[in-house]
């Protein structure tokens, strides 16, 4: 009677996630008895694939309905692409070894490109990774996209794929056919020098990277000069990739996905989950600062950290809008409030833990912020710049981990990335303070004061560095007005304060 029960519980479980599941793409893993991982699969759609696994009464496959039967909870990771989550699977899958998982253990499911380390580089289609020292660009999620790819690098960039054993003196009188075919550059031949090759290897590279801009400019200096030769098939021939590239750059091909993450970072990551107790890898991590400019101007920057690294590109930052004065508890409870409002909204997946620079009170105001939006599969946690304590919620003391734990030193890169972050666009907002029209702001100084100050002390930077006294020297300028303008300057009043009345 028991077991029946908690059979029950477990299928209710699983039904109110399928629930929670998003319609975005992402990584799912089915986990069994004690928390071990089952299988981890990818999808398009994270709601209508695992919902699949649920919809039948049976499957034709001993193998899913075996693991349907084991699986006794969910979890998933989302990403932003499918491409990122093939990425994400394939680590996993490396990681745990799952039993389900078949054809990715191995990592040899999924094609590359290959680029040989070799005096005149081969092109090899291959679906294992080695540890050499050649170019590897992939892996293809699609067999068409592919195709493409090679396809048009066949056809106007041309590379060998012999395995002839080639030096930089020629092992033979005359070329393969391809040669002839004008598929190749005939260097087995000697009909090509090896920085003639090398360009060619140089535009292959910068096509699969995705670097279509620079190839393309590159492209065109070369049609302009066949043009100015008079070699004008030449320079249609270089007219007609342009147009090919952008053809392919337009369907948005993802061809070049992320190196591996590497074992120290991976390291790092698993001993911050286990320290944690978090289930799931914590491929997203992202930071949360606040900040002041000279004690007035309050703003919030969140960083983001995939695979262990930074992500500039997903950076972030606020002006502090609904919090009066210089209040570091709610003004983390607006950002962190208006921040993943926001992801909720674009449909943009969260990450799997937010990381606060502060300690058991600014983690309490983030938490507060994340129940209001009804986020309960995020983890959170504080760390104390002081003795770099780790705050976590419901906990009475905070974790404290020695100085040179790989999880400690991670959350540390995180918290000091998010604080730099917050310096340089201190410096930004320093920098347009300290324009002309700063002075002109302050009520009582004007176009011609302003004038007056800047030719006595050539900048406003300057300006703000000089004693009262100093400025008291320029025509126009009396003591009040002179303290009120460095006041001004250094932050230490408002435009309200300064208004009053200057006699």
């Amino acid at each position: 009677m028991q077991d029946k029960t908690e059979d029950r519980n477990e299928s209710n479980n699983l039904k109110e996630k399928l629930k929670s599941l998003p319609n975005r793409p992402g990584v799912y893993i089915f986990h069994g008895e004690d928390n071990e991982v089952l299988y981890v699969g990818k999808a398009k759609s994270l709601k209508k694939r695992v919902s699949s696994y649920f919809r039948h009464q049976g499957f034709a496959s001993p193998r899913l309905r075996k693991l349907v039967q084991l699986a006794k909870d969910i979890s998933f990771i989302r990403t932003e692409t499918e491409a990122e989550a093939l990425i994400v699977e394939a680590r996993l899958i490396k990681h745990y070894q799952p039993f389900f998982n078949i054809e990715l253990k191995m990592g040899e499911r999924y094609p590359y490109i290959k680029i040989t380390n070799e005096v005149f580089p081969r092109v090899i289609i291959t679906r294992h990774r080695g540890e050499d020292d050649a170019i590897y660009m992939g892996p293809y999620i699609r067999v068409k996209e592919l195709r493409q790819v090679l396809r048009l690098m066949e056809r106007y960039f041309p590379l060998r794929n012999c395995s002839l054993n080639l030096k930089e003196t020629p092992v033979q009188n005359r070329p393969c056919l391809r040669y002839n075919l004008g598929k190749c550059l005939g260097p087995c031949a000697g009909l090509c020098t090896p920085k003639e090759y090398r360009e060619r290897v140089d535009d292959v590279i910068l096509l699969l990277r995705g670097q279509t801009s620079a190839l393309v400019e590159g492209l065109r200096k070369r049609m302009d000069e066949a043009a100015m030769a008079l070699a004008f098939e030449k320079a249609a021939f270089y007219r007609d990739a342009i147009r090919a590239i952008w053809r392919l750059s337009r369907q948005q091909i993802s061809i070049t996905l992320r190196d591996p993450i590497d074992n120290e970072i991976w390291s790092a990551m698993e001993r911050l989950q286990d320290v944690l107790g978090i289930s799931l890898p914590l491929w997203r991590i992202e930071g949360c600062d606040i900040s002041h400019l000279s004690g007035r101007e309050s703003y919030g920057v969140f960083v983001v950290f995939e695979q262990g690294v930074p992500n500039p590109s997903l950076y972030r930052k606020y002006s502090i809008k609904s919090v009066e004065g210089i209040d570091d508890f709610r003004s983390i409870e607006e950002i962190v409030k208006r921040r993943y409002s926001s992801l909720i909204e674009k449909g943009q997946p969260l990450p799997q833990l937010l990381l606060i620079d502060g300690g058991a009170q600014q983690l309490s105001f983030a938490i507060r912020a994340l129940k209001e939006l009804n986020i309960v599969n995020m983890a959170i946690v504080a760390l104390a710049k002081e003795q770099e304590d780790i705050y976590i919620p419901n906990a009475k003391e905070p974790i404290r981990l020695s100085l040179d734990d790989p999880g400690l030193n991670l959350l540390r890169r995180v918290r000091d990335e998010a604080h730099r972050f917050a310096l340089s666009s201190h410096s930004n907002k320093f920098n347009k303070r300290y324009k002309r029209s700063a002075l002109e702001d302050i009520p009582g100084v004007g176009k011609r004061r302003a004038a007056a100050l800047l030719a006595q002390f050539g900048s406003v930077t300057h300006i703000a560095t000089r004693t009262p006294e100093e400025l008291e020297e320029v025509d126009n300028i009396g003591p009040k007005l002179a303290r009120h303008i460095l006041k001004y300057l250094k932050g230490e009043i408002t435009d309200e304060d300064i208004g009053k009345k200057i006699s």
